[in-house]
C-alpha cells in the first residue's frame, strides 16, 4: 500500500468472506420513510450539534490505526464530532460500502457500537468517503445513481446528519469515477435536507493540481455546491503554516474563477484539512503551525478546519521526532489530543483545562516490556510487541497494520502489560 497518510488497511482476508459480506448487502434506489424508522429505532439519534462541530470534525479511524477510545477524547478536549474513515467499495469487488474496503456497512456492529458511546455522551460523527487508499464506490457503481444508493445505506444505518467525500488519489484522476462522485453527492444532498457535505482533494502551492481544478469543474457543471471544498496542503513538500496559508489564499483563487465567487464567498466555502506532525513525506507541522492556521482560517471565516487525524495525536512511545510516520502517533514532541483542541477551538468551544476524570488511552507501548510496535517493521508469526499498553502477539507475516484486536486478525492481544 502507498504510505501517504498512513491509513493502514489490512489486506489478508479471505475472499470467500468478503463475497458473504458483500451479498448481504443488497443496493436499493430507494430508502421510503419506514426502512429509516427502522434503523433509528435500533441506534441513538444523533445530538442536536451545530455545523460548526461538523466543520471541525478531526478524521478518526474506529476499526484500524490503533483507535483510542472516543469517549476518553471528548473528555480530554471537549470535542462533539469525529469524521469516520473510511468507506469503500469491497475489496473483492462490488458497489456496496463497506468499512476500509473489509467490513460490509449492512452487518457492521463494530462501528455503531462507536457511534452510540459518541452520541452517548453528546456528540456525533460523519462519515468520509475515500481516501488514499482502496477501491471507492464511484469507482465500483456504474451511474451517479448507484453510487448514491450505495451511500444512502450509510446514512440510513447510522442515521448521519454529515458525510465528506475525499477524493485524491487516485479515484480523482478517473474522470467517469469523478462524475459518479460528485453526482451522487448532489442527488444525496437533494434527498437528505440539511445533510451537511464537505468534498476534501489534494492540496498543491497554486492551491490544488489539475485533477483538484477538472473535479471543481465536474461540480461546476452539475450545478453542485457542497458546504466547503478543502484542500490537503500536506504531502507536496509544504514547510509549515505560512506555505500552507499560501495555498489556501491561492485555493481561494482557483474557487473564485472556477465559480464566479467573490473572496468572501469563496472563504465561505473554503477549508483545510491538515496532517498533524509528521507527514508521509517528512514534512512537520507542529502545534504552533496548527494554531497560525487556524487564526487564518478564523479571521478569514473560512467553512472547515481537520486534520489527519485522531489516531495519531499522541506522542510516540518511545518517542521519534525525526524517523518515521506513523498511523498511531505524531512523531513531534506533544501532550495527547494537543492537535485536537485546535478542532474544538475552530468549532467556538473551550478546550477543558483540568484532567478529565477518564484519562485518555495511553500512547502505543505504555510501560510494556516488549518492544515497541514499528509500522515499518516486518513481523512473523509468533514476534511479539507493545501498543497501547497491551502486548500483541503476530499470528503472521505482517507489516503496516498497528496491533488491534480489528483488522485482519492478525495480531492477538495477550492482555495489558
Amino acid at each position: 500500500m502507498p504510505p501517504r497518510h498512513v491509513r493502514t488497511l489490512a489486506a489478508t482476508v479471505a475472499a470467500a468472506c468478503l463475497a458473504l459480506g458483500a451479498a448481504g448487502t443488497a443496493l436499493a434506489t430507494n430508502h421510503p420513510t419506514p426502512a429509516r424508522s427502522a434503523v433509528a429505532a435500533t441506534a441513538p439519534a444523533p445530538a442536536a450539534l451545530g455545523s460548526n462541530w461538523y466543520a471541525a470534525a478531526p478524521y478518526f479511524m474506529p476499526l484500524d490505526n490503533d483507535p483510542p477510545d472516543a469517549g476518553a477524547v471528548m473528555d480530554a478536549t471537549g470535542l462533539k464530532a469525529f469524521q469516520l474513515a473510511f468507506v469503500l467499495a469491497p475489496n473483492g469487488g462490488g458497489c456496496s460500502p463497506t468499512w476500509d474496503g473489509l467490513h460490509p456497512v449492512a452487518s457492521d456492529t463494530a462501528v455503531a457500537g462507536v457511534i452510540s458511546a459518541i452520541r452517548a455522551k453528546g456528540g456525533d460523527v460523519s462519515a468520509s468517503i475515500g481516501g488514499y487508499n482502496g477501491t471507492k464506490l464511484g469507482q465500483a457503481c456504474g451511474t451517479p445513481e448507484a453510487t448514491a444508493a450505495a451511500y444512502q445505506q450509510v446514512i440510513d444505518k447510522y442515521g448521519l446528519k454529515a458525510l465528506d467525500f475525499d477524493l485524491e488519489e487516485p479515484e480523482y484522476e478517473n474522470t467517469a469515477a469523478i462524475h459518479n462522485e460528485i453526482g451522487a453527492a448532489k442527488i444525496l444532498q437533494q434527498k437528505n435536507p440539511g445533510l451537511y457535505l464537505s468534498v476534501t482533494t489534494a492540496g498543491t502551492a497554486d492551491g490544488t493540481g489539475w485533477f483538484g481544478k477538472q473535479m471543481l469543474n465536474e461540480a461546476k457543471s452539475q450545478s453542485f455546491v457542497p458546504d466547503n471544498f478543502s484542500i490537503m496542503p500536506f504531502d507536496g513538500g509544504f514547510t509549515g503554516a505560512a506555505a500552507q496559508t499560501s495555498a489556501l489564499t491561492n485555493f481561494n483563487a482557483v474557487l473564485r474563477s472556477t465559480f464566479g465567487w467573490d473572496e468572501a464567498t469563496a472563504y465561505a466555502h473554503e477549508g483545510i484539512s491538515q496532517m498533524n506532525g509528521r507527514s508521509d513525506t517528512g514534512e512537520f507541522f507542529t502545534q504552533a503551525d496548527f494554531q497560525t492556521v487556524l487564526d487564518f482560517a478564523t479571521s478569514h471565516h473560512m467553512a472547515r478546519f481537520t486534520n489527519w487525524s485522531v489516531n495519531r495525536d499522541r506522542q510516540c512511545t518511545p518517542p521519534d521526532n525525526n524517523g518515521r510516520t506513523s498511523g498511531t502517533c505524531s512523531s513531534v514532541p506533544q501532550g495527547a489530543w494537543d492537535f485536537t483542541k485546535f478542532s474544538v477551538k475552530f468549532a467556538g468551544a473551550t478546550p477543558p483545562t483540568t484532567p478529565p476524570t477518564t484519562p485518555p488511552t495511553a500512547p502505543p507501548g505504555g510501560s510494556c516490556t516488549a518492544s515497541p510496535y514499528s509500522a515499518g517493521t516486518v513481523y512473523v508469526g509468533g514476534d511479539t510487541v507493545a501498543a497501547n499498553g497491551h502486548t500483541y502477539k503476530a499470528r503472521w507475516w505482517t507489516q503496516g497494520e498497528a496491533p488491534s484486536t480489528g483488522g485482519s486478525g492478525v495480531w492477538q492481544d495477550l492482555g495489558a502489560c
